[in-house]
C-alpha cells in the first residue's frame, strides 16, 4: 500500500510542479534569475521529501509550494514596474570588453575571471580576443559578443539602451561619452519631453530607436 501512495504522490506533484512552472512564464533555463532558481531549488526539495515521507499530509508539501508560486508572481510583477527592484535582484548586464578594450575593474566587481571569459569566446568559437569589439556579461551569466567587422573603418558602436522603463541609464551614457543633459536636449529636439514616457531608447551611428510607454 505504501508503494502505491509513493506512485500516487509522485504523479500528483509532478502535475502540480508542472502546472507551478507554467504560471511562473517562460524561461530558458540558462537565463533564469536568482529568484527563478532559488524557487525552482526549493519546491524540488519540498516534492522529494514529500515522496520519501508518505505518512506526512501533502497538503504540508502542496501549500507552501502555492505559497512560493504566489511569491514568485508577485516578485515577477514589481520586477515589471520597478528597474530598481529588477536590478536588485536579478542585476544588469556588465561591458566586459568595450571597444576591444577588457574592462578588468568590471571582471573583477562580477568576480570573473580571465579563464571564464576564454571558456565561453571558445564556446562561440572566438579564437583571439582581439577579434572581439563587445563583449556583455548578462545577469543570467551567458556572454554575448559582437565581433569586429572586417574591413570596417568607421568607429564601431553598440546600441545600448540608453533609457529603459522611462529611466535614464547613466552607465550606457558614460560607455558613448555622452551625458543625461545631451540625452535629454536630443530627444526634446525630436518632441519627446517627458523621459518617463519613453519605454526604450537606444542610439547608434547618429540614429535613435525610441518606443514610448503603452498608454
Amino acid at each position: 500500500m505504501e508503494y502505491v501512495t509513493i506512485i500516487f504522490r509522485t504523479l500528483l506533484l509532478y502535475g502540480v510542479i508542472l502546472f507551478i512552472f507554467r504560471m511562473m512564464g517562460k524561461r530558458e533555463i540558462g537565463e533564469l534569475s536568482i529568484l527563478d532558481l532559488v524557487v525552482f531549488i526549493m519546491i524540488g526539495e519540498m516534492a522529494v521529501i514529500a515522496i520519501e515521507q508518505p505518512k506526512d499530509p501533502i497538503f504540508h508539501t502542496v501549500v507552501p509550494m502555492i505559497v512560493l508560486t504566489t511569491a514568485q508572481i508577485a516578485f515577477a510583477y514589481f520586477s515589471l514596474k520597478s528597474e530598481m527592484f529588477r536590478r536588485l535582484v536579478d542585476g544588469s548586464p556588465t561591458v566586459i570588453i568595450n571597444n576591444g578594450k577588457i574592462d578588468e575593474k568590471a571582471m573583477r566587481k562580477q568576480r570573473y575571471n580571465f579563464d571564464d571569459l576564454l571558456i565561453q569566446l571558445r564556446e562561440k568559437n572566438i579564437k583571439n580576443v582581439a577579434d572581439v569589439e563587445f563583449a556583455i556579461l548578462e545577469p543570467s551569466g551567458k556572454l554575448s559578443v559582437f565581433e569586429k567587422e572586417r574591413g570596417k573603418k568607421e568607429t564601431p558602436s553598440l546600441a545600448l539602451p540608453l533609457i529603459k522603463d522611462g529611466v535614464i541609464q547613466e552607465e550606457h551614457l558614460a560607455l558613448i561619452n555622452r551625458t543625461a543633459a545631451w540625452l535629454i536636449e536630443q530627444l526634446k529636439k525630436r518632441g519627446y519631453e517627458q523621459i518617463d514616457h519613453i519605454s526604450y531608447c537606444t542610439y547608434e551611428d547618429g540614429t535613435f530607436y525610441i518606443d514610448e510607454k503603452d498608454e
